[in-house]
């Protein structure tokens, strides 16, 4: 039941991709974990939330090897905004 938007914005010679949710946010002691291949917030059994723990992890991957960077901003219950900016050439 939860909402995610996505903008592409070219700036000069970057590309800059916003992906916002409005999901149950992501707490300051776990925003740099999210990175770490097969990381997970909540590991325990009881958990609500699927998903392996590679997601975010590729994406730093995928988005340094491109010489771009990547960044996150979460707030509990609100929502998570992740930012990642590429190098790009008109094609």
């Amino acid at each position: 039941g939860g909402h995610i938007n996505i903008k592409v914005v070219k700036l000069g010679t970057v590309m800059e991709v916003v992906v916002k949710d409005d999901g149950i946010g992501i707490a300051p002691a776990d925003q740099e974990r999210v990175f770490k291949e097969f990381e997970q917030v909540d590991a325990s059994y009881a958990r609500e939330n699927g998903g392996t723990g590679l997601g975010l992890a590729l994406v730093k991957k995928l988005v340094e090897m491109h010489g771009g960077v990547v960044c996150l901003k979460s707030e509990i219950g609100v929502g998570t905004e992740i930012i990642f900016s590429i190098p790009c050439q008109k094609m």
